[in-house]
C-alpha cells in the first residue's frame, strides 16, 4: 500500500482541512473536532495531519 498519510484516507483528511483553512474556518477557534473514518486500509491520516502540522495534538478514540 501507500506509504502512511498519503493514501486516499489520508489525502482526503488534509484536503478537507485546507479547504476549510482557506475559507476561514479556524478563525477564532480553540478546539476543532473530527470524526473520520480510521479503519480503512489506506488510512494513516494521522501522519498527514501531523506531518504538515495541522494539529497540536492528536487522539485517537
Amino acid at each position: 500500500g501507500p506509504e502512511p498519510g498519503v493514501g486516499c484516507a489520508g489525502r482526503g483528511v488534509i484536503t478537507s482541512i485546507n479547504f476549510l483553512e482557506e475559507n476561514g474556518a479556524y478563525n477564532d477557534v480553540d478546539y476543532v473536532s473530527y470524526d473520520v473514518l480510521g479503519d480503512v486500509v489506506c488510512g494513516g491520516f494521522c501522519d498527514a495531519v501531523s506531518r504538515e502540522n495541522k494539529a497540536q495534538e492528536i487522539y485517537i478514540v
